[in-house]
């Protein structure tokens, strides 16, 4: 195969002195190693030695050694050596490969079928609650799922509004095929980036158990100093429609074999993981008039800071339907034919995306469910019917569909299935997401039990990015977890013994208020542009918008207004008086008034974009908590030690998570530090267990003031009746 070599100058990077407290650089316990394009290292294992190992795998497939293989025919063997090789072409798969070739590594992505590069296997969209913040974190690192997001979208909303800045989350609907195409486009473009379709099967160490390449099914061996392993749902594969199954990684594609043997041998433990997908039913069958439009935002939000990628589009709409009592009773009478409840399938699936059956049997309260109805693409006609996964098998699936409202009529163009796959724990790697067996191998994305694009993207780019600096001797970067959703993430998955497939949530961050979508750049593009990724256009992009939104903070405490129609309006939508010669900013802070309202009466600055007037007005608005939130951050580390009294109620303690309830009445940790360490328990619900233990401690101090007091009193009393007594007895 012939090779070029295509060498990025990243020497001319800006040196900037600034202190970040976000960011902790971990050395690998390896020793450091030189790019592999400048090594002259001898010593390739021979290929008959790689089958010799293969063929003790207990797989499917059987191949023998050609008599050229096995004799000295090695001369014809082409010498492959990367500085990274990325498994797996999804989405963690892209941002890995694509943030190391853009650091100047020399990188390989290997994927079973170039033609699925990035593909949407279940719900074509981006973004939803707390998933959204990864993608504008990937994004301010200098990734690319979000600016893919906003040119492949197909409708966007804005969700929660009419809640705090913490928990706004901005979703897409993307054209599965376009995303798809796009990434590709971009992956086959980028200089350093090789491509090719490969099983990987192997993965080859040196003599100091660090990892030296992958080997793959039909024999071949690349070598590199760091891999990547994105695997997705692919290792050991199998789908279910009830109780028929098939190797596969999705529907339509292979699994992966032998990868998962090969882990074990080299000590990892592995487990396996359940997820599932919904039918897809033809639009055209579909009567839409009597269900529940649900339209795209008429002023489109992005998911990119780079105006660049901001090109508005036609909106599709979705709708909205309902489960029937039908519905409910075509599952109930059938849960033996699915593969969880009818005892085939042990894996876990994931708890915040249930199945409808486990909706139907955990909430059986409830009369109905939200199922919504969304386009796959343009110009397909297939719906993706949002809520409705299911194990049940095929001939049970369309009456099942046709048991909702606008649905009576429809055609299923692809049954839903379940697939189930391995995984590897994620304890076993360090918050670079380097392995702790391992030197120089890295995991993302699914194989360490996440689910979800967006969790896969936000592991990936941080792999991609170790494993370009450990090829290069560097020390590897680590996010703390109060910096951004990415490093709640990952120390998420690397501290708990996580045995349910991982969705991102904003209750599982204690610092939401300070980790918001807007702010998200200003957080992690100084880091992006220090490693490489930000170019020079993009960080003037950033610094101008930063330099403008301080501009404007000025300027609205330095503006004052008396009277007038401003404040005439402000007083009605407020509730609250406007005193003569407020500020702009005093006007911001109070209830129900935002930006809007200056724009209204020629008080706006029209230089600013949307979004930089969004962040203005959450800057000013919520400044106090800003600064509580980070207060109570500090506090945090000093709490680590306290003690726990041993008779709390837990379950009495509603602030907390039912999960969190359950662990930790059972486990009954003596302090804090540990309690934070249990599995199940969130930060979130160490913070509020903070508040519960110092509003008791408030409480017992106020009882034990009263004490205090009625004791003094007592005292007082008697020693002013003495002195009576004594006169009148005398």
């Amino acid at each position: 195969m012939a090779t070029h070599n295509l060498n990025i100058n990243i020497s001319g990077r800006l040196t900037r002195h600034f202190f970040t407290p976000l960011l902790f650089i971990w050395a690998a316990p390896t020793r450091a190693r030189t790019r592999t394009r400048t090594r002259t290292r001898t010593g390739v294992l021979p290929i008959r030695c790689y089958l010799r190992r293969a063929s003790n795998f207990s797989r499917r497939f059987s191949f023998v050694p050609s008599a050229a293989s096995a004799s000295g025919a090695q001369e014809w063997n082409i010498d492959e050596r990367f500085d990274v090789i990325v498994v797996g072409g999804g989405h963690a798969g892209c941002e890995a490969a694509l943030a190391s070739a853009r650091l100047g590594a020399k990188t390989l992505l290997l994927t079973l079928n170039i033609d699925k590069i990035a593909w949407q296997p279940c719900n074509p969209a981006v973004g939803g609650p707390a998933k959204s913040q990864l993608v504008h974190e990937v994004d301010a690192l200098g990734g690319e799922i979000g600016k893919v997001a906003d040119m492949c979208y197909l409708q966007k909303r804005v969700l929660n509004t009419s809640r705090g800045p913490a928990v706004r989350a901005l979703r897409a609907q993307t054209d599965k095929r376009e995303y798809a195409m796009q990434m590709k486009n971009i992956v086959e473009s980028t200089a350093n980036l090789c491509i090719r379709e490969a099983m990987v099967t192997d993965i080859l160490l040196g003599k100091n158990d660090n990892v030296e390449g992958v080997g793959t099914f039909f024999g071949m061996n690349f070598y590199a100093p760091s891999v990547v392993l994105t695997t997705g749902t692919f290792m050991s594969g199998k789908i279910w429609v009830g109780r028929t199954s098939m190797p596969a990684g999705r529907a339509g594609e292979s699994a992966s074999h032998g990868l998962t043997e090969n882990l074990q041998r080299l000590g990892f433990e592995t487990d396996r993981l359940k997820t599932g997908t919904p039918s897809r039913v033809d639009l055209r069958t579909v009567d839409f008039s009597g269900l529940e439009p649900q339209h795209g935002d008429e002023e489109v939000s992005w998911f990119s800071f780079d105006p660049d990628f901001h090109i508005e589009r036609e909106q599709m709409c979705c709708y909205l339907t309902r489960t029937t009592k039908r519905t409910h009773q075509l599952i109930e009478d059938n849960l033996h034919e699915t593969p969880t409840y009818g005892g085939w399938v042990e894996a876990k699936g994931p708890r915040y995306c249930p199945a409808i059956e486990d909706k139907i049997v955990r909430f059986q309260d409830k009369e109905s469910h939200q199922i919504f109805l969304e386009p796959e693409g343009r110009n397909v006609p297939e719906l993706y019917v949002q809520g409705f996964s299911t194990g049940l098998p095929e001939r049970l699936q369309l009456p099942l569909l046709r048991t909702l409202p606008g649905l009576e009529n429809c055609s299923m163009l692809r049954p839903a299935y379940a697939v189930e796959y391995d995984y590897l724990p994620a304890h076993q790697c360090y918050r670079s997401l380097m392995t702790k067996k391992v030197g120089g191998l890295f995991f993302s994305g699914q194989i360490n039990g996440t689910t979800g694009y967006e969790e896969a993207a936000a592991q990936g780019i941080i792999s991609g990015i170790n494993a370009a600096r450990h090829s290069d001797g560097k020390s590897l970067i680590v996010l703390e977890r109060e910096s951004s959703y990415v490093g709640t993430l990952i120390d998420d998955l690397v501290t708990k013994d996580l045995r349910e497939p991982y969705r991102m949530l904003t209750s599982r961050s204690e610092h939401r208020l300070l980790l918001r979508s807007d702010n998200a750049d200003s957080r992690l593009t100084p880091l992006g542009r220090e490693l490489g990724l930000i170019d020079d256009r993009r960080w003037k992009v950033y610094q101008d918008k930063l330099a403008r939104v301080s501009e404007e903070k000025r300027r609205l405490k330095t503006v004052r207004i008396s009277g007038g129609d401003l404040a005439a309006d402000v007083t009605q939508l407020s509730g609250q008086p406007v005193k003569d010669s407020s500020t702009l900013e005093s006007l911001l802070k109070k209830p129900h008034i935002q930006y809007e309202i200056l724009d209204k009466h020629g008080f706006g600055n029209g230089l600013l974009s949307r979004a930089e007037k969004q962040c203005v007005e959450i800057d000013i608005k919520y400044e106090g908590f800003i600064v509580r939130q980070q207060s109570q951050l500090q506090q945090m580390v000093h709490q680590q030690h306290r003690l726990l009294p041993p008779d709390l109620d837990y379950y009495a303690m509603t602030t907390l998570s039912l999960e969190s309830r359950e662990k930790l009445s059972k486990v009954r940790p003596q302090t804090i530090g540990q309690a934070s360490r249990v599995g199940g328990v969130s930060p979130a619900d160490i913070t509020a267990l903070l508040i519960i233990l110092e509003a008791n401690r408030r409480k017992a101090q106020e009882q034990m003031r009263h004490q205090v007091l009625a004791s003094v009193r007592a005292d007082s009393n008697q020693q002013s009746e003495g002195p009576l007594t004594e006169t009148i007895s005398s």
